[in-house]
């Protein structure tokens, strides 16, 4: 959730908090029991016998240190969690995947990873047209994409783009009291362009008997188009999970009905948030972007038949739509022509920023790059519980800080004024969400892996957040940033382990 001052016509936002539970020295309540419990069995140890001291140390001092120690950042347990199952997972071989004629049985048609239980469904909307819905069979979710057109704010009058972030706000509200809606993801995608759009256009439009300086004037322009050119697309995803509705629909046309009179008022409503509606994704268009994020040397090809009308349902399908190889490794993903790094936001700014603080993250670049902003809304009426409980949270650690006679830290203030500022939004209205960043880039050439991991950290500096590879989850993350719904904080919970 954002708040908003103003400074002499310049309007900073800020007001992030990561959510924290009633616990100390950074941990969790269960963790902090955890840690309680295994001091209290030294304790109970040491009165009992030194023997029984000697049984009980190694494995409670061991419990505390997993649990209090950290790199960066991360519990040493969770990270040595996260490599065990790595291991196992590449021993069995779940890093690898082949499909098409190098696979056998049912997996030969099949996206790889938390895309396999995915398929795509054609539906007809109230005017006629169609779109497609990702299906996910086995979470039961369903995903409309709708196609935007973002308004620059360079140009823009101050007041204007004011309006369009509180109606953003209001819009994320507003999701709290749509049961149905799991989250929404906005995604800029952006890659160089070849040229072979402009070199399309113009060659079909040159007159073979026309002047021949008229002629070497348009092939010039089109030769040294491309060091300008660049294709950016801007998506925004909602995921419904039909199960969550009141009216308890009893099967998948059910669900899409609902769907669709649920996403008419969304969609409208977008307009006035500095965003061009230009339709809802077809099932071939969400099908040509997952093949091409798995493909990118075909990018171009895919732009030049949409462009022409072609029908692309004749050589794409969803079952093709993935790689036909892949192999995650710990810190990138393989996938047919392309490799590519994922990361996730570990920090969001600290301090207050203008609105165009995602500008140069989100800005065409030499290497093409998803970024996609996951927001998912609590329940209206779990908001007032939930952010009672982080301000009775944040008292509790300053009571045991004024109990222990020691001054509260910098941080610890910080966060429950704003635990504090979030109650009181919540309170005249205000809608409260969790909020995650996924950022991933791919290159044609491994060689060129390093510098585009490099540009894609520099940019996040400038955006004033902290990235986190996603180490050990690359295939995942990649998933995560394509219009398919997969929201890791929700498969974390719910896939079998």
């Amino acid at each position: 959730m954002t708040t908003m001052t103003t400074d002499q016509q310049i309007r900073t936002y800020g007001g992030w908090r990561r959510s924290r539970g009633m616990g100390l020295l950074g941990l969790g309540p269960a963790q902090t029991l955890t840690v309680f419990a295994a001091i209290t069995s030294l304790l109970i140890a040491a009165s009992i016998s030194m023997t029984a001291l000697a049984w009980v140390a190694a494995p409670a001092v061991a419990t505390i240190a997993l649990l209090l120690l950290r790199w960066d950042g991360v519990p040493l347990a969770t990270g040595i969690i996260r490599r065990v199952r790595w291991l196992i997972g590449t021993t069995r071989g779940y890093t690898s995947y082949r499909s098409g004629v190098m696979a056998v049985g049912e997996s030969a048609l099949q996206l790889p990873g938390v895309l396999a239980p995915t398929t795509v469904l054609t539906v007809t909307d109230e005017a006629g047209g169609n779109y497609g819905v990702v299906y996910n069979r086995r979470l039961g979710s369903m995903t409309v994409t709708l196609r935007c057109a973002a308004t620059s704010t360079w140009l823009a009058d101050p007041d204007a783009t004011a309006s369009w972030v509180a109606n953003w706000g209001g819009w994320l509200a507003n999701l709290g009291y749509l049961p149905t809606v799991q989250h929404i993801a906005v995604t800029v995608d952006t890659a160089p362009d070849p040229g072979s759009r402009l070199s399309d256009y113009i060659s079909g439009r040159i007159v073979p008997h026309g002047p021949a300086a008229a002629r070497r004037v348009l092939q010039r322009l089109v030769e040294v188009s491309p060091a300008a050119a660049a294709d950016v697309g801007t998506r925004v995803s909602i995921t419904f999970n039909p199960a969550a509705s009141p009216t308890k629909p009893k099967g998948v046309e059910e669900a899409l009905a609902e769907i669709s009179r649920a996403l008419t008022g969304l969609q409208d409503s977008l307009g006035s948030c500095g965003l061009t509606v230009l339709g809802r994704a077809t099932a071939d268009q969400v099908t040509a972007i997952v093949r091409t994020a798995y493909d990118p040397v075909i990018r171009g090809d895919v732009a030049r038949l949409g462009a022409r009308g072609g029908d692309l349902a004749r050589w794409l399908d969803w079952d093709s739509a993935g790689p036909v190889a892949a192999e995650e490794h710990v810190d990138r993903y393989v996938h047919d022509s392309g490799t590519s790094v994922t990361w996730s936001m570990h920090e969001a700014p600290r301090q207050s920023v203008h609105a165009d603080v995602l500008a140069r993250l989100l800005a065409p670049g030499p290497y093409t790059k998803r970024v996609s902003l996951i927001y998912r809304p609590l329940p209206a009426g779990d908001a007032a519980r939930v952010v009672e409980a982080e301000v009775n949270a944040a008292q509790f650690r300053q009571a045991y800080h004024r109990a222990q006679k020691r001054d509260e830290s910098a941080r610890d203030l910080a966060d429950r004024e704003r635990a504090n500022q979030t109650a009181r939004e919540e309170a005249v209205g205000a809608g409260v969400g969790l909020m995650s960043l996924f950022c991933t880039v791919t290159v044609l050439n491994p060689e060129d892996l390093g510098k585009a991991v490099a540009d894609v950290e520099s940019r996040a500096d400038i955006a004033k957040i902290r990235f986190r590879r996603m180490w050990a989850s690359q295939a995942a993350g990649f998933a995560t940033t394509l219009p398919c719904g997969v929201c890791p904080p929700q498969l974390s919970r719910h896939w079998p382990r």
